[in-house]
């Protein structure tokens, strides 16, 4: 399980650089650019709703897989297009792909035995650890294989992380699916239940360092100077952030009823992303991205364990997406 949430994350990683740059390489304006990321945001909502949804009936090892197979089609799309067009379809695809993963692979997190929260601080400290490999490599392999060239080994990644989840248990609800509430009567309970909208709120702000990494900041660091390969490791000091908070921190986040946590991350992103985006110096850049990774890699993980305190095992998948509704602008 952990090592295909690995391999899938490599490839999200190298799609967080590789997108915004090979957008810039075909000439598309900031503007453009921007719409690309953000348009088919309207559409992850829906995607995230329905991907929880079927995690409860359908079982969260086959919508994960699921996941993967649609990223690869989206990579296929990426490297043939070279249009607006053809790239916003790709793009969508990326949407559907993350907004299946994700609720499959904190359900199963949830699911695993042992200590609730060390689990999710490893499951998250694993995706990062991911995410830092990919960012680097899509850095690399830009300048080594080229644009297309890189989309293909993003598809070599997510075909690893197939054939490493097959084996992985389906951990299906414990209620048959001829037993379960429907889907609008699920998120008509959870849509009562006031810690979920203190989820959404933290699942938001945890995500806004990670949209802007695969987004904005590429294209503000490679536009101050920066190498295409230096871009890569300084936005992968983000993911390297939160591999830390993952392994070393989870202690403080132990219980999600106290404040203290989301406050304290919540200030600290607000003042770090700025000062990234203020600096020229790669020592001040690379010092605001680490600490804006470490704490909204603290508030993702107290985000998965209010969600996964306040709801039951039949609608984990369900209560995570309605959570994920506050990361549809990534």
């Amino acid at each position: 399980f952990y090592l295909s949430a690995f391999a899938w994350n490599i490839a999200h990683g190298i799609g967080g650089v590789l997108v915004p740059l090979y957008a810039l390489h075909l000439g598309l304006s900031g503007v453009a650019i921007g719409s690309l990321v953000a348009l088919p945001v309207f559409l992850q909502v829906v995607f995230s709703l329905l991907g929880g949804a079927y995690v409860d009936r359908l079982g969260a090892r086959n919508v994960m897989l699921g996941s993967n197979l649609v990223f690869i089609l989206g990579n296929l799309v990426y490297s043939s297009s070279t249009d607006f067009l053809g790239l916003i379809s790709a793009q969508c695809l990326y949407v559907l792909a993350r907004s299946t993963f994700w609720p499959a692979t904190y359900a199963l997190g949830s699911r695993l035995p042992g200590d609730r929260s060390r689990n999710m601080g490893w499951l998250n400290s694993v995706t990062n650890g991911g995410m830092i490999g990919g960012t680097g490599l899509g850095g690399l392999c830009i300048g080594l294989f080229g644009y297309q060239g890189c989309f293909w080994i993003a598809v070599g990644f997510l075909i690893l992380s197939v054939l490493l989840g097959l084996p992985i248990k389906g951990y299906r609800s414990v209620t048959p699916p001829g037993g379960q509430a429907s889907i609008l009567s699920t998120y008509g309970k959870l849509a009562r239940m006031p810690a979920m909208y203190f989820a959404v709120a933290c699942a938001y702000i945890s995500i806004l360092p990670f949209t802007l990494a695969s987004s904005f900041y590429p294209v503000l660091l490679v536009g101050e100077g920066f190498s295409t390969v230096a871009t890569g490791w300084l936005l992968a000091l983000r993911a390297l952030g939160s591999i830390l908070a993952g392994i070393g921190l989870t202690r403080t986040v132990r219980s999600p009823t106290g404040l203290t946590v989301p406050v304290c991350c919540g200030i600290a992103i607000a003042l770090s992303i700025p000062l990234a985006a203020a600096s020229e110096s790669p020592w001040v850049v690379g010092f605001a991205i680490f600490v804006f990774g470490l704490a909204s890699g603290l508030l993702s993980i107290y985000f998965q364990l209010l969600v996964s305190a306040v709801s039951t095992t039949q609608d984990r998948g369900s209560a995570i997406s309605f959570g994920e509704i506050g990361r549809a602008h990534v």
